[in-house]
């Protein structure tokens, strides 16, 4: 990234202090000072503690193998949001359980996307690869350990979060098992490695890609602290304290190294030099990547010394200086591929997919939808027919003909519970909608609609009946919001849309509320507040005004007098036999009230009380 002047000065001052002159070979040393000795860290057990506490508070699918968890960590306080892509095997084998992968994010994390699947193409890589993968989002400047104070807004309690709650959820919910590896760059990659040593037996493999690698070392806190002010205004005293307390130790992999004993090591980082992923500045051998390059060559000096601990130490590790390459994604992404056989191996997972054939029907399908990749797997039975995986997405065959199910469409059907769950086989491949807005994927028992503003969302039913009598997307609705849901205290379901919703009960029906009717049935408590389910749809009045009648009453609507609640009762009887809206009174102008002794309402023209049972319109 380009840096201003001033700034590029600063983060090349405040790497000065590390760097000495090339030794013989082209490699380099630091000027290593004693660094504070870290007192015992005590390991998290092997097996994730069942009892921390942490719940999930939503799942978002957004392909039928990528899928978005938020967690309620309590020792955060937040929910988290984690994503994962699940194994290659995760559609065929739904008995099997995986080892998982966990890649963390550099310094400059956000709070919406793991940068490996926003930089890279982690998620079609992977696709191919037996493994859960973990991507955690968020965790800005935090080192994924646990803070020793709040700051900047954030409770960072990441480690914690991480060996602890988030491990349970993994194995119960996600057929993740134990074995497992972990990876990350810059920030990420120091926290492999120290997540590893303070939890010995909870990651099998730990790789750092362009990693710091020892943050005690002389002008090391100090680079790390500027570094931190500068990607979201952390203050690392609040982190791991000053520099000298055994916080800063207890965090550090130089020092940690020894726990590291019987893991799978791999160490990479660049030289700092343009590389073949740089643009290159004026100065030979220099990027425009002025950060980067400075932020490189701080790796490259701290995993040297690093690597020198681990080998006086006896611990194995592939170490690989790459000749040039600065601070960015590509050579991640780079790094990725040449750590995975050694990642597979660790894990204990085949390094390349098995060999798989295309024929048949799905063949044919196939042939004519070649986005969709490489097979990934072989055809397998599944509810009502047979299907097959592909890189980009699956296909499916049976009596009602052989279609593509893939992308957001393919997570909304997998979290329906694919052709076993309600919506059943696929009767059509993903078609657009009249208003080229949107796209669609008909089933057996429902359809899975799709725009870039509501997401995917299946409609099925007694309420896909009625939205489909209204129009579909083109009728009064729209789009689908929401999944259908039941509603919590009486029998029925609803499912929210871009103008309104539509409401079932057994009782009454399907129906819309829409507008400015729905906001006010939504202030009167929905269909557990005093009106209930709605009976009608809306009812066009004069004026351009609109009605919905309710099991407990009904809401008006009218350009000149907004939305009002009438309820079944006196005060409805008596507008009713002065011609409602339509009469003396007019429309209604407000909710039912108390007053002394009774209750009123009031209208255009006038207002109706009851008072011990004696009603009262006025004029």
């Amino acid at each position: 990234m380009r840096v201003p002047n001033g700034r590029r000065a600063r983060i090349l001052s405040a790497l000065a202090v590390t760097m000495v002159l090339p030794l013989a070979g082209g490699q380099a040393a630091t000027a290593v000072a004693s660094p504070v000795h870290a007192a015992p860290v005590q390991a998290a057990p092997l097996r994730a503690q069942a009892d921390a506490g942490a719940t999930v508070s939503a799942v978002d699918w957004i392909t039928d193998r990528r899928v978005a968890v938020w967690v309620n960590s309590p020792s955060m306080g937040v929910p988290i949001q984690v994503q994962l892509l699940l194994a290659r095997d995760w559609n065929k084998n739904p008995q099997a359980t995986f080892p998982s992968v966990w890649m963390l994010d550099g310094m400059r994390a956000t709070d919406t996307e793991n940068g490996w699947t926003a930089e890279t193409d982690a998620e079609s890589w992977f696709a191919d690869k037996n493994v859960n993968v973990v991507l955690p989002v968020g965790g800005q400047s935090s080192f994924y350990s646990d803070w020793a104070e709040q700051n900047n807004g954030r409770n960072y309690k990441w480690e914690t979060f991480l060996t602890k709650e988030l491990p349970p959820i993994l194995e119960r919910d996600w057929r993740s098992n134990q074995t497992r590896a972990v990876a990350g760059l810059s920030m990420g990659g120091t926290a492999a490695m120290t997540l590893s040593a303070r939890n010995p037996g909870f990651f099998r493999f730990a790789g750092s890609f362009s990693g710091i690698l020892s943050t005690t070392t002389l002008g090391m806190p100090q680079a790390i602290g500027y570094a931190m002010q500068d990607a979201g205004g952390f203050d690392a005293g609040a982190m791991w304290g000053v520099p000298s307390s055994e916080l800063w130790a207890q965090h550090d992999p130089y020092v940690l190294a020894e726990k590291l004993k019987g893991m799978s090591l791999y160490v990479s980082s660049g030289s700092g030099t343009a590389g073949p992923y740089d643009q290159q500045s004026d100065i030979p051998g220099i990027s425009t990547n002025y950060a980067g390059m400075g932020l490189e060559i701080l790796s490259r000096l701290t995993s040297q010394t690093f690597a020198t601990k681990l080998n006086k130490l006896g611990i194995p590790a592939s170490i690989n200086y790459r000749p040039s390459g600065t601070h960015s994604w590509q050579y991640w992404q780079f790094e990725l591929r040449q750590a995975w056989p050694q990642i597979a191996t660790a894990l204990g997972v085949e390094v390349d997919k098995p060999a798989c054939s295309v024929g048949g029907n799905i063949g044919g399908t196939a042939s004519a939808n070649g986005w969709l990749g490489d097979c990934l797997t072989s055809e397998y039975d599944v509810a009502g027919g047979r299907a097959q995986d592909f890189r980009f997405g699956r296909i499916f065959s049976s009596d009602g003909g052989t279609h593509v199910v893939a992308g957001a469409i393919g997570g909304a059907y997998a979290a329906n519970g694919g052709p076993a769950g309600a919506l059943g086989m696929p009767l059509s491949g993903e078609l657009g909608t009249p208003d080229g807005r949107g796209r669609y994927n008909s089933f057996r028992n429902g359809m899975v609609y799709w725009t870039p503003q509501t997401g995917a969302h299946a409609v099925r039913g007694a309420i896909l009946d009625e939205w489909a009598r209204q129009g579909y997307e083109g009728g009064p609705l729209g789009y689908p919001l929401r999944d259908e849901v039941q509603t919590p205290n009486k029998p029925g379901a609803v499912q929210g849309f871009e103008i309104g919703a539509m409401y079932f009960s057994p009782d009454t029906g399907t129906h819309a509320v829409m507008g400015k009717i729905m906001e006010k049935y939504g202030q009167l408590g929905w269909e557990n507040g005093a009106l209930g389910f709605a009976k009608t749809n809306e009812v066009p009045v004069r004026d351009g005004g609109r009605f919905t009648e309710f099991q407990g009453g009904n809401i008006y609507w009218s350009p000149a007098t907004g939305a009002w609640s009438i309820l079944n009762g006196q005060i409805f009887d008596a507008w009713k036999s002065v011609g409602y809206e339509n009469g003396r009174l007019g429309y209604v102008t407000s909710d039912q009230f108390d007053i002394p002794g009774g209750v009123q309402q009031n209208f255009q023209n006038g207002f109706v009380t009851v008072r011990d049972g004696v009603v009262q319109i006025v004029p």
